[in-house]
């Protein structure tokens, strides 16, 4: 009896996953920061070629694969994967570890990229056996405005041909290895960013009398600025404005002329993020004037919400009951976190879910965004098989 399309993709992840590893090794010792992908985009163009996977590129460094099965025209699905890294030193004692000073791979973008060669590999090897076409997407710049889903949609990566849905993964340290998770609906915030400079008058630290004092007045606006959510959003209404850096003065008896904030805010609701950034102008406008100050507040609005397609995930997860056994798939979380993502999702039925890669055994269970995040490389073995079967199969639908 000949084997099912989800047995020889079973099989396949596993004849690939070491190859995949290896991928992943040598994404992780070279990273590039965001929109600067420049060799990482070279790679995958290099493997893509190895398969015979015709390309483009977009966005300068992104690229996009085709991969035609039988009746090309019946259906298109997105794989998506990112490829930048971050401004982190990393700490891992492994031999892969990043040869850039004061750049790593923290966030586990080496992982989706690495995932999603190898499912294309997969793909390509069974492009006899399924229907339709796979649009791969390897994007550059998810973690920094304005986001590389952005320009990359912008450059028409969701038309010729224009997919019916898109699959993204991310790699989550708190999800034990051989575990996935999703969740229909809103699943991560959207993500804008603060800038506060207060402008007023200087002098000397014994005169006080004689100045605004701007270090006084930002100090003012970051415990005013908490009561924005607390005090006018529904608390059930998801949302987050945390400050993060505060710059002023460079000694101890001058009085500075001037005082920066930075900070976050978060939100799961287009119509209050909006109103929000509203409260926050005029919080900051009136309280600065009423203390003598000038003051320049820009909001960067950054991703929206991902919004994953209700059906689509459902008809996902059931995939991965199929693939992994149910009792491995889990409900994500609602997250805080932003993702650009978020993007493709407000375009076109999407599913952004999770690959669990935590292992305390093998020390993998700290979070991203820290200088000793890794993973258990177990997982790409699921990655690669889910990602392919997905594609393959665009979930059932």
């Amino acid at each position: 009896m000949s084997a099912t399309l989800q047995e020889q993709i079973q099989l396949l992840a596993k004849k690939y996953a070491g190859e995949s590893i290896q991928i992943r090794h040598h994404l992780h010792a070279h990273p590039e920061l965001s929109y600067q992908e420049f060799e990482t985009s070279k790679f995958v163009q290099q493997k893509l070629a190895e398969l015979q996977i015709p390309f483009a590129v977009k966005a300068t460094t992104g690229v996009v694969g085709i991969i035609e099965g039988k009746n090309p025209q019946k259906r298109v699905v997105a794989l998506r994967a990112d490829m930048d890294a971050l401004p982190i030193q990393e700490e891992n004692d492994v031999p892969y570890k990043s040869k850039y000073p004061g750049l790593m791979h923290a966030c586990g973008h080496d992982v989706h990229t690495a995932c999603l060669l190898g499912a294309a590999k997969i793909l390509t090897a069974l492009k006899q056996e399924w229907e339709g076409t796979v649009k791969l997407i390897f994007q550059p710049g998810e973690e920094k405005n304005p986001g590389g889903a952005s320009l990359m949609i912008k450059e028409g990566v969701l038309e010729n041909p224009a997919p019916q849905s898109i699959f993204g993964m991310h790699v989550h340290s708190p999800l034990a290895t051989g575990k996935l998770s999703f969740r229909g609906g809103m699943v991560m915030a959207s993500a804008d960013e603060i800038y506060i400079t207060i402008k007023a008058k200087g002098g000397h630290a014994a005169q006080p009398h004689l100045t605004a004092d701007p270090i006084l007045i930002a100090s003012h606006l970051v415990v005013s600025l908490q009561q924005v959510v607390s005090r006018n959003n529904n608390p059930f209404n998801p949302s987050v404005l945390t400050i993060t850096a505060f710059q002023a003065g460079t000694t101890t008896n001058v009085i500075p002329s001037e005082a920066k904030l930075m900070g976050t805010f978060r939100a799961m609701n287009e119509e209050w993020r909006f109103k929000a950034h509203n409260i926050i102008r005029n919080l900051c406008t009136s309280l600065a004037q009423t203390m003598g100050a000038e003051i320049d507040i820009k909001i960067d609005v950054g991703y929206p919400f991902v919004l994953n397609n209700q059906a689509l995930t459902a008809a996902a997860r059931k995939t991965a009951e199929a693939y992994i056994g149910a009792s491995n798939v889990e409900e994500t979380e609602l997250r805080m976190g932003a993702e650009d993502f978020a993007y493709y999702s407000h375009h076109i039925p999407a599913c952004f879910f999770r690959l669990g890669t935590g292992n305390a055994a093998k020390g993998t269970t700290h979070g991203g965004h820290t200088p000793v995040f890794n993973i258990d490389e177990d997982a790409i073995e699921i990655g690669i098989g889910m990602m392919a079967l997905l594609g393959a199969t665009n979930a059932g639908l």
